[in-house]
Parts: structure tokens; sequence; C-alpha cells
């Protein structure tokens, strides 16, 4: 994908128009070829890219406009229809590229599993880093019914990567009884139900180290995000999430890239989902992006 001109479709709010000048880069990873439940998460990227245009650009949680901030949005990665492992190659490619340049990437899914290959960048990249997971899903499964292509896979694979205990999972409150057997033995964080909480307890034990963060936002009740593949009822409130990004904005953590996934817009005519990923957008570029 050529980086010297802004994408031509649909863009953030306020994207800068040359990639060069940009500390963060949005891309798009359009995938749900492995959902198990209701696809539609690839039409994600570019809804929330539309809403953010009734965002405003100052946020009252961190004291930040967008125009204090540079960054540019490289549209969504073009991914081969039904060909899991060639997407997850591609995206890849693409974000090693984008550290290459020293960017911020900022991801928008498509299904989980789309996480997998960046997290592969990355560990190319810095080697030595932790991973913060929230969502509603374990996401430790092995395989899902003999696939080892799932997005109920990505955080055991993360586990298998960057070692158990460099993973941090916050607000779980679905998975096999295995799955939760497995982050008891393996030495992983994982807090169930909450995310604020837990955070505010873990981040201190975290200052100074470089983390990649994965937002599922499932991880949200089905009242505050409906339009996900695999709704979970008794999450958090979008209010909860805004408050785990601010508290991590505020820690000692460096954050060094994240994505939003499993926004399906299919699922929620309101719009609620992918305004409140849009806004989780606007506070990860004031907050996360030094």
């Amino acid at each position: 994908m050529r980086f010297d001109e802004a994408y031509s479709g649909n863009v953030f709010i306020r994207s800068h128009p040359n990639y060069e000048e940009s500390k963060a880069v949005i891309y798009g990873m359009p995938m749900d070829w492995t959902v198990s439940f209701r696809p539609g998460s690839r039409f994600g990227p570019g809804r929330i890219r539309e809403v953010s245009l009734g965002l405003e650009e100052y946020s009252p949680y961190l004291d930040k406009h967008l125009e204090e901030i540079h960054y540019f949005d490289a549209g969504d990665i073009p991914l081969p229809f039904g060909n899991p492992q060639r997407s997850l190659d591609l995206i890849e490619e693409f974000v090693t590229k984008l550290l290459q340049d020293g960017k911020f990437p900022l991801g928008l899914g498509g299904e989980h599993l789309v996480t997998w290959p960046v997290l592969n960048a990355f560990h190319k990249h810095y080697r030595d880093f932790i991973l913060i997971h929230i969502d509603a899903h374990a996401d430790l499964r092995e395989n899902y019914e003999g696939e080892l292509l799932s997005h109920s896979t990505p955080i055991r694979k993360a586990c298998d990567l960057l070692g158990a205990r460099n993973v941090f999972s916050f607000g779980i409150r679905s998975g096999m009884r295995e799955e939760f057997e497995f982050a008891k033995s393996s030495g992983m964080y994982m807090a169930k139900f909450d995310v604020a909480e837990p955070l505010k307890s873990v981040l201190p034990t975290l200052a100074g180290k470089k983390a990649y963060i994965t937002i599922d936002i499932d991880v949200l009740d089905p009242s505050h995000a409906p339009g996900t593949g695999t709704a979970e009822a008794g999450g958090i409130t979008s209010k909860e999430l805004l408050e785990a990004i601010t508290l991590i904005a505020n820690s000692d953590l460096q954050v060094i890239g994240a994505d939003i996934v499993e926004v399906a817009p299919a699922y929620d005519p309101t719009e609620q989902t992918q305004i409140a990923a849009s806004k989780f957008v606007r506070e990860i570029l004031l907050g996360w992006v030094k």
C-alpha cells in the first residue's frame, strides 16, 4: 500500500494528509473469515471512520485536542476474501512496514484473529513487551473445532509467543473451563468481569514496560455495544472503558501500539457501537501516542 498520499475513502476525523509527518497510523483489517457466530466485522473499520465525523475534536477526559497530534489514516489493508493465512501474512507485512518507519500502529478490526499477525510483527521488532487484552472472551483456545486459525485463539497464541506471564487480560466473562484453568496454571494475569479497578492495581507494577493493547468491543455490555459478532451479557459500560483508557494514558506504561476489533455495524442500527469505538480511538490517539 502506498503511503505517499492520503487514503482516498472516508478517513478518521482530522486525519493528517502526510504519512511522513505523522506519529500514528490508523489502518483497517477488514477480515471476518473465521468467526464462529455472526459475521460482519469486516465492515467495522469503514463505519468507525464514517461516524468519527460526529466527534468533538477536544477530549475533556485528557484535556487535549486532536490538532495536537498528527496521525495518518492509511485506509484498509486489501485482504483476500476467505483466505485467513494469506490475510494474516499481509497484515504482518503491513505492520512491519509501519514499525520500520517508527509509527504507532492503531488497527481497526475485523475479527480478533487479526491481532495475531500484528503481535508477530511487534515481537520481531521489539522482542520485549507485554500484552494488555481487554475483552469479554478469554480467547485462550488452542483451536476451534479443529481449526488453529480462529478468532477464539489469538490470546493463547500470544501466551506461546510472549510467555504467559507477559499477558494481562481484563473484563473476561466467557470461555471454556479449560481456558480458565489454563489462565490459572500458566501464570498469565486474568481479571474477570471488571476492567478499571483491576487496572488500578496492576498498572503500578508495569511501570516502564512497553505494552501492546488490544480491545475487543464486546467487553462492553450488549446494552452499550450490540454491534458485535459474539455479544456477551454482563459486560462493562462505555464509561468504564473510557476510564480504563485514561488510566493507561496517565500511567508510566509505554504503549507501543493498539487495536480495536469486532465492531460489526449491521447488528446495531442505532450506531452506538461504532460511535463508542470512534470515541475510544480519539482517546487512544490523544492518550497513548506520546
